[in-house]
C-alpha cells in the first residue's frame, strides 16, 4: 500500500468515527439518572478542554497542520505551546473532548469512541516514525516530551 493510500485510509476511519461519535449521542440507552450531577459537570469540562486543547495545538501547528500522519514537507518541528507537553495535542483533544461529549450524552458513545482512540494512536506511532525519517531533531524532542498522547500516560 502507498503512503498516500495509507495516510488517506487512516484520516478516512478517523473521520468515520468521529461521526459515528457524535452520532452515537443521540442513540441508545441514556446514563443512569443517580450520576447526573457529576457526570454532566465532568463531560461539559472535559468537552471545553479538549477542545481548547486541540485547537491550542492545531493553531501551534500553523502551516504543519494536515489530517494525514505524513508531515509537510519542509515545515519545522513545533515544540512550543501544547506540545512542550505532549507530542499529538490535537488527538488529545479529540479523545478529552469525545470523552467529555460522552459523559454528556449516552454511552453508546464509547463504543466508537474505541475505535477512534484506537486509530489516533496507530496514526500517532507512524506519524512518529514518519517524523523521525524527516528531522534529526525530533528523536531528541521525543526524549524530551515524554507523553504522546495523553500527559502521564507514555
Amino acid at each position: 500500500m502507498s503512503g498516500r493510500a495509507r495516510d488517506a485510509g487512516l484520516v478516512a476511519a478517523q473521520m468515520a468515527l468521529i461521526v459515528a461519535t457524535g452520532a452515537a449521542g443521540f442513540r441508545g440507552p441514556r446514563w443512569p439518572r443517580h450520576l447526573a450531577g457529576g457526570r454532566r459537570t465532568a463531560g461539559a469540562a472535559l468537552l471545553a478542554a479538549g477542545a481548547a486543547l486541540g485547537l491550542a495545538g492545531a493553531r501551534a501547528l500553523g502551516p504543519a497542520l494536515t489530517p494525514r500522519p505524513t508531515p509537510r514537507p519542509g515545515v519545522a518541528l513545533r515544540d512550543h505551546g501544547p506540545y512542550r507537553a505532549v507530542r499529538h495535542p490535537v488527538y488529545a483533544g479529540v479523545l478529552a473532548g469525545a470523552t467529555g461529549w460522552a459523559l454528556l450524552r449516552r454511552p453508546a458513545v464509547l463504543v466508537p469512541l474505541a475505535g477512534l482512540s484506537g486509530v489516533l494512536h496507530v496514526k500517532a506511532l507512524l506519524e512518529e516514525r514518519l517524523l523521525d525519517a524527516a528531522d534529526p531533531a525530533y528523536a531528541a524532542y521525543r526524549e524530551r516530551v515524554r507523553f504522546r498522547i495523553l500527559p502521564f500516560v507514555a
